[in-house]
C-alpha cells in the first residue's frame, strides 16, 4: 500500500464509487460478501488497492496545503514542478493561531515585529503525489490557498 486506508467514514462516502470499482474486477456484490467472509486477506488487498486510486486522484489535484499550530503557519502551494512555503511564525507566547482570539490577533498585527516570514521552496522527490501526501500526513490540510495567495500578494 502505497498511503493509507481510506478511513471507515471516507469508504462509507465513496460506497458507489467502491462498487464501480470491484465491477471493473468483475466482482459483484455477493462475491464481494463471499470474500470478505472466505478471504479477509484478500477483502483487505482490495481496499488497499481502491484507497490508493482514491489517494492518487486526489493527490493529483491537489495545490495548496495548510498546516497551522499555534505559533506557526506553513502554507504551501504544490506547483507543477515544485512545492512552494510561505513560513508564518508568532514571537508571542501568548498567542495561539488555532483559536479565533488568536487569529484575529494575527490580523491586526502581521506586520508587527512579532511575526516573522520566511519563504522557500522546494523540488519534487520522483514522487511528487508522495510528497503532498507526506505534508498531510504530518498535519497539513488541502485548501483552496486563500491564505497562501494572500500572503504571496503582501510579502512579495
Amino acid at each position: 500500500m502505497k498511503y493509507s486506508r481510506l478511513t471507515k467514514q471516507q469508504l462509507e462516502e465513496l460506497h458507489q464509487e467502491f462498487i464501480n470499482f470491484l465491477a471493473t474486477q468483475s466482482i459483484t456484490g455477493d462475491e464481494w460478501e463471499s470474500i470478505k467472509k472466505e478471504k479477509p486477506n484478500v477483502a483487505e488487498d482490495e481496499l488497499d488497492v481502491f484507497s490508493d486510486i482514491i489517494w492518487e486522484g486526489v493527490l493529483a489535484k491537489v495545490d495548496f496545503v495548510e498546516n497551522i499550530s499555534a505559533q506557526q503557519m506553513h502554507l504551501f502551494h504544490l506547483t507543477e514542478k515544485e512545492m512552494k512555503l510561505i513560513s508564518v511564525k508568532v514571537m508571542n507566547p501568548e498567542i495561539d493561531l488555532t483559536t479565533d482570539v488568536g487569529f484575529a490577533w494575527f490580523r491586526k498585527n502581521w506586520q508587527s515585529d512579532f511575526v516573522e516570514y520566511l519563504t522557500a521552496s522546494k523540488m519534487y522527490t520522483a514522487d511528487k503525489n508522495l510528497d503532498k501526501f507526506k505534508l498531510i500526513q504530518q498535519g497539513a490540510v488541502i485548501t483552496k490557498g486563500e491564505l497562501y495567495q494572500w500572503f504571496e500578494k503582501v510579502i512579495a
